[in-house]
């Protein structure tokens, strides 16, 4: 099986007609599992007049009720506790406890059984194969294990292909670096943030040069940063290794992947889950790649508390050609381009924060780390973006370049604040650059 190209080459390759028939028959009972087993979701769907039965076509799906989090938030710690009225079986079935983060709010609970952990892992299955992982493979897991999912199914998936799994969890990153070096692990899997984090102490703190260590093949997850060119060259510098994006969520499961091509985007796992393009103005499903909306998703075979039709607030967009790679489940362009809650207007303009980070990212000799900050000066709104300079790097020589690429991948124009290397924020898991003080006043 090593040498078979596709984890599960039925589904992958399947043709688009027989894929659709399979997801709408998927989403259908997908939809009377969550109507008959969940008070909450019937409630949602009797108040909208609704029923699966209604439901005849693809065209009928968006008439569906989206779930939001903030749905989710106001049924837990409810009876059964703590998951509430969306729970679809009983609590005695529930295997494995996870939450959200809660970077968006108070956490939301999310219940598995062990069948649903199952399915996490065959989700994983499919993208770490896409990636080149094979039963050779020593995977070194550099996180915190904790109640946040992370990268806990990832384990599973790995353990699932054969890989031998080496769990870091408890220990440090300088130590982690160790294991690294002492076991020969040949791939790993972190927020790029970290990723970068843990190259910055290997090579200045301990003198080590990634480069020379084992990692061949790293998968992040996490943030957009392995989807924006620059951040993802600066990870592939560093560690001389590959790297994939990946994106999910708590709440969804492994939605999406970027396989072994490249194609500078990722893969819908389409057999497992149903993605709607909802345009962010007028609520219209977008069908036609080169439009940006708000990704809708269902989670087609999970059952302990049904993903139907939730808002995930993710911003992607349909590529136009098919990957290289043979598979027919599309692609969304660029990956995941920030969160409709991010993207702001700033001066009467859209502003995406990863559209920063391509131009921080690009610049040699401005350091990983930057913070992006939007007040008020009065009545005008004024963007603050505080950089990091590498050691013997001066101001005046990059400058201009920094301003110059602001101005033309934005259009905006910045208070631009120098910092030592070293002088900002570090983050192991989820970084937190973007603040809007606008909202807070």
């Amino acid at each position: 099986m090593n040498h078979q190209k596709y984890w599960n080459p039925v589904l992958e390759t399947m043709p688009r007609e027989k894929l659709k028939q399979l997801q709408f028959k998927k989403f259908k009972r997908i939809l009377t599992w969550a109507y008959t087993h969940s008070i909450f979701h019937k409630a949602l769907y009797d108040t909208a007049g609704l029923t699966p039965d209604d439901i005849h076509s693809f065209d009928d799906i968006k008439r569906v009720p989206k779930v939001e989090k903030s749905m989710m938030r106001d049924i837990q710690k409810k009876d059964p506790y703590p998951y509430g009225d969306a729970l679809c079986v009983p609590l005695e079935e529930v295997s494995a406890f996870r939450q959200t983060s809660g970077t968006t709010g108070q956490p939301v609970y999310q219940p598995d059984t062990w069948q649903d952990w199952d399915w996490w892992a065959e989700c994983w299955s499919f993208i770490l194969w896409s990636q080149g992982y094979r039963a050779r493979d020593r995977v070194f897991l550099p996180f915190g294990y904790n109640i946040f999912v992370a990268f806990w199914a990832a384990h599973y998936g790995a353990e699932k292909l054969g890989c031998e799994v080496v769990p870091g969890g408890v220990l440090d990153t300088q130590a982690r670096i160790l294991k690294i070096q002492e076991l020969t692990a040949t791939a790993m899997m972190a927020t790029p943030t970290y990723i970068l984090n843990m190259a910055d102490v290997a090579k200045n703190k301990m003198g080590i040069d990634p480069r020379e260590l084992s990692i061949s093949k790293i998968t992040c997850a996490g943030e957009p940063g392995a989807g924006i060119p620059s951040t993802k060259k600066r990870m592939e510098d560093a560690w001389g290794a590959r790297v994939y994006d990946h994106s999910g969520a708590t709440e969804i499961g492994a939605w999406s992947y970027e396989c072994e091509d490249q194609p500078h985007g990722m893969h819908v796992n389409e057999a497992m889950f149903l993605v709607e393009i909802e345009d962010l103005d007028t609520g219209e499903i977008i069908e036609e790649p080169g439009r940006r909306g708000k990704m809708v998703i269902t989670a087609l075979d999970r059952m302990a508390q049904p993903c139907v039709r939730f808002d995930s607030k993710d911003v992607i967009e349909w590529d136009a050609n098919p990957c290289t790679c043979g598979r027919t489940f599309r692609l969304i362009k660029g990956g995941v381009l920030g969160r409709s809650d991010d993207i702001t207007k700033v001066k009467g303009v859209l502003l995406s924060p990863a559209a920063i980070e391509e131009v921080v990212r690009s610049i040699d000799g401005l350091g990983d780390e930057f913070e992006i900050v939007v007040d008020k000066q009065g009545d005008v709104d004024r963007i603050k973006l505080k950089v990091e300079l590498l050691p013997e790097v001066t101001r005046s020589s990059l400058e201009n370049v920094l301003v110059d690429q602001l101005r033309l991948k934005t259009n905006l124009r910045y208070q631009i604040e120098y910092y030592d290397y070293g002088s900002l924020p570090r983050y192991e898991v989820k970084a937190k650059r973007f603040k809007d003080l606008r909202k807070k006043h």
